[in-house]
């Protein structure tokens, strides 16, 4: 199952702190039962617009990887791949709360 979340407007203290996105991935991992497998890489590259913080978290049944935009209008857009079944609706509300976002979408599917 792959869920890809997008969120828009988030509050920029929770995009641009190391600690706090660290918080954030192992929160969301309790959020969708998704058992942590190593430690949360994040780091903060690129230059000019393409500049933020990404993060990646192995989990048992795959990956969680996430960009955050502190460039453009602060979005978070996070991708969920997973061969076992998570609620991808409690995630996507999940990460709009916890990052402090205004409004999210995303879309999900099931790869065979």
């Amino acid at each position: 199952m792959v869920a890809s979340i997008n969120v828009y407007k988030c509050n920029p203290k929770n995009i641009t702190n190391k600690k706090k996105i660290r918080e954030f991935v192992i929160e969301l991992c309790q959020e969708i039962k998704m058992k942590r497998y190593g430690p949360t890489l994040i780091e903060r590259f690129a230059e000019g617009e393409m500049a933020g913080y990404s993060a990646m978290q192995f989990i048992e049944t795959s990956s969680i990887t996430m960009h955050f935009d502190d460039q453009h209008d602060n979005r978070a857009f996070i991708d969920i791949f997973s061969c076992g079944y998570f609620d991808h609706k409690k995630a996507e509300r999940f990460c709009r709360q916890s990052l402090g976002g205004k409004t999210s979408n995303s879309i999900y599917y099931f790869r065979h």
